[in-house]
């Protein structure tokens, strides 16, 4: 039960990186992109490459945990790389760029790294 509950975990945050992807690569410089990320039209503009290197980034992370998934038990280190990275990225972010980071990223990631091995 206990891999049954990291394996639903793991897959949510790799939706929720995908969901990131799409607001900071299609729509950062869209009323949606924007309300999500607090942003005024013009700096959304002038960031908006930037955003899209940020949104691609968090592609692959959810890709990486995608692998993850798809390799069962062999994807192990796979699961714990991408989930590790993930908690770093969102304790960087909270450090530099919002608090609210921390809860949207790096507690779902250490949750699901912890659920991981407690059902391992």
């Amino acid at each position: 039960m206990r891999a049954m509950i990291a394996t639903l975990l793991i897959l949510l945050i790799a939706v929720l990186h995908l969901y990131i992807l799409v607001l900071e690569m299609v729509l950062w410089d869209h009323p949606i992109g924007r309300r999500a990320f607090g942003l005024e039209a013009d700096f959304a503009k002038k960031t908006k490459v930037l955003a899209a290197n940020q949104g691609l980034y968090n592609g692959f992370l959810a890709a990486g945990l995608i692998v993850g998934l798809v390799m069962g038990d062999a994807g192990l280190g796979f699961k714990i790389f991408f989930l590790s990275c993930i908690c770093v990225a969102g304790v960087f972010g909270t450090a530099t760029a919002s608090r609210k980071i921390i809860f949207i990223q790096s507690v779902p990631a250490c949750l699901a790294l912890l659920a991981l091995q407690l059902g391992v």
